[in-house]
C-alpha cells in the first residue's frame, strides 16, 4: 500500500449484493452469513439501483411497512449515497461521518457497483508502513522544493508521526512543506526542525 490516494485504493472489491428479486429471507440470510448490517441492491447489468438495510426489514417486522414488502426491491432505499472510485480517502470520510454510515457503496461513471468502502477500509491507511510514508513525504517535499537539489531535507517517520529536518532556501515556504506533508495519507502528525537559509 505504498501511494495510496483515492477509496480505490482500499476499498473491498469483491462485494456481496442481492437483486431486485430477493426475498426477506434470503436479504436477512445473506446478511447474516456475511455480518453486513446492509447489502447493495443491483438490476441485471450490475448497476447500482439501491440499498436494503437492517432498519427497512426491523420496519417490516414491526409492520410499520405497509406496502407488503417481500423483495428487496421493494424494502429497498432507492438512491443511497454512494462513492466515486476516484474519491479522497478525506472526502470519504467527510461523507461517511454526516450520516449514520458505515459502509458506502462505490460506483463508476455509469453507476455500476465497483465495490464498498467501510470505516474501517478508510482507518487502514493508518497502518502504512512508515517506509512507505516517508517516501511518499518525500516525492512530494522534493517536487515542492525550487531550485531542485538546493535543499538537504530529512524525513524521519514513527507510527505515522513525521519529523522534517534540514535547510530550505530562503525563498521555499517551510510552513507550507510541513502542510503538504500533513496531506500524505497515514501522516499522524508533523513536526518541523527545519532551517532557512540565504536571502529569501
Amino acid at each position: 500500500m505504498k501511494h495510496v490516494r483515492t477509496v480505490n485504493d482500499v476499498m473491498t472489491h469483491a462485494v456481496v449484493s442481492v437483486d431486485r428479486g430477493a426475498s426477506v429471507q434470503e436479504v436477512v440470510e445473506a446478511m447474516r452469513r456475511w455480518g453486513f448490517s446492509s447489502l447493495p441492491v443491483l438490476a441485471d447489468e450490475g448497476r447500482l439501483v439501491g440499498v436494503v438495510s437492517e432498519a427497512d426489514l426491523l420496519a417490516k417486522a414491526e409492520g410499520t411497512d405497509a406496502s407488503h414488502a417481500v423483495t428487496a426491491g421493494q424494502l429497498m432505499t432507492v438512491s443511497p449515497v454512494t462513492v466515486p472510485r476516484d474519491a479522497t480517502i478525506p472526502g470519504a470520510a467527510r461523507l461517511m461521518a454526516r450520516g449514520p454510515f458505515k459502509r458506502l457503496p462505490v460506483v463508476d461513471e455509469g453507476g455500476t457497483l465497483v465495490g464498498v468502502v467501510s470505516r474501517g477500509d478508510l482507518l487502514k491507511i493508518y497502518l502504512r508502513p512508515d517506509g512507505d510514508i516517508a517516501e511518499e513525504v518525500r516525492e512530494l517535499l522534493m517536487a515542492r522544493l525550487i531550485p531542485a537539489g538546493s535543499a538537504s531535507v530529512q524525513v524521519h517517520v514513527d507510527r505515522g508521526i513525521v519529523r522534517l529536518e534540514g535547510e530550505v532556501p530562503g525563498a521555499v515556504d517551510a510552513e507550507g512543506l510541513v502542510r503538504a506533508a500533513r496531506t500524505v495519507p497515514g501522516v499522524v502528525d508533523v513536526t518541523s526542525r527545519l532551517h532557512s537559509r540565504g536571502p529569501v
